[in-house]
């Protein structure tokens, strides 16, 4: 098989896996990407000042049940153990504001309401005293939330927060967002429950450097994607937003999208990586603190962020697809474009709208670059989508 020439826009998570098969494979790859940096959205960076391993775009932690994408990750960069416990600030049955562990588990329970039950006992108490029943099919957000823990801790953990998280009531969302069942009966307190958790010990971005860091990839940052370097190539793969690549002449397809407030402190702030504020009143859905993201270093000064989630306009990052109805059938028209687009395939988060975590993000970008190498190898087009996004 003759060697390719290859484009990946975008030196994400996407471009970089892809970029690295065929390079390995013997092609020639092109990695542009319009930031000054590589990694995407998964970027970090020393503080010049105080030295804590910042994520500039929002916290991200790695857990996967995936052993092949984990020893992939690893073969990169040492992932050190981290366990992601989250906090929340939010008002107690008193009406007091009180700090509880998330996700809803055995001592959240006992703490909100004020009682020492064992495991059997707080699950009778939740199905037979807080859960409403009568809901027998969720359909909603609300819903899904109602018949699993009742309108107590749903109001204290769940309304406010996804207010301000999506811009709308959860009786507007679908339950699927809520997708598993939103409270443990021990005193579990991690936030994930997969078998493969930790940090990259220098930072994701030096994880996807090395990724890229092969003799038949060149990489240009601070590079706009044009229609006219696909000529050049024999192939791209296009990771950034599908109603992008099109000039949004349909239309633009909805997205959340996060405002960060940086500020610093000398000590430690909160004393622990991420405390939610479930009050609707409070601005902000939570503050960050990144130096707990690396509990292996030590810092005296701390870097944090408060998040606003808002409704996203041009020009603003991509955070969350909102993928209601209109997103939906927008999206479908979008999908028969590219269907119909030779030589290009669209892969990872903004190029198929959906919210991925990063080793689903990663395990796809593998499946599509041994998917295209099938391709070539038949002497196929490739299709648009190695990942049907509808």
């Amino acid at each position: 098989m003759a060697a390719g020439k290859f484009l990946m826009v975008g030196a994400g998570l996407s471009g970089a896996v892809i970029g690295r098969h065929l390079a390995e494979a013997g092609h020639r790859v092109t990695v542009i990407d319009s930031r000054p940096h590589a990694g995407g959205n998964c970027h970090t960076e020393r503080d010049a000042d105080t030295g804590v391993m910042v994520h500039v775009y929002g916290p991200h932690i790695f857990h996967t049940d995936d052993a092949e994408v984990w020893d992939y990750v690893n073969s990169f960069e040492t992932f050190k153990p981290y366990k992601n416990r989250v906090k929340s600030t939010t008002r107690g049955l008193s009406g007091q504001q009180e700090v509880f562990s998330l996700p809803v588990n055995l001592h959240t329970i006992n703490q909100f309401f004020r009682k020492t039950m064992r495991p059997e006992e707080a699950h009778s108490f939740i199905v037979n005293e807080q859960a409403d029943t009568s809901i027998e099919n969720p359909e909603t957000f609300e819903e899904q939330a109602m018949r699993f823990v009742g309108k107590d801790l749903y109001e204290a953990f769940f309304k406010g927060y996804t207010i301000k998280q999506w811009g709308m009531h959860p009786s507007e969302l679908p339950a699927s967002i809520l997708k598993r069942l939103p409270v443990r009966f021990n005193y579990d307190d991690n936030y994930f429950f997969h078998q493969f958790q930790g940090m990259p010990e220098n930072g994701y971005t030096a994880m996807i450097e090395k990724i890229l860091d092969h003799e038949n990839i060149t990489v240009q940052l601070e590079t706009e994607f044009s229609a006219e370097m696909g000529e050049a190539h024999d192939h791209v793969f296009y990771s950034g937003p599908l109603d992008g690549y099109f000039g949004y002449e349909l239309g633009r397809l909805g997205y959340r999208t996060l405002d960060f407030e940086r500020f610093t402190h000398q000590g430690d702030y909160q004393g622990c990586a991420v405390m939610n504020y479930g009050e609707e009143e409070v601005p902000y859905t939570r503050i960050t603190e990144h130096k707990h993201f690396s509990p292996w270093e030590s810092h005296e000064g701390s870097v944090l962020y408060r998040e606003f989630s808002r409704l996203a306009e041009p020009g603003d990052i991509p955070y969350y697809p909102v993928r209601q109805v209109k997103e939906k059938e927008l999206l479908a028209a979008y999908v028969k474009l590219a269907e119909a687009t030779a030589g290009v395939t669209f892969v990872g988060r903004l190029a198929t709208y959906r919210y991925l975590d990063m080793d689903v993000t990663i395990r796809e970008a593998l499946d599509a670059a041994r998917g295209f190498a099938a391709c070539l190898d038949k002497g196929e087009a490739a299709p648009a989508f190695f990942t049907a996004p509808l």
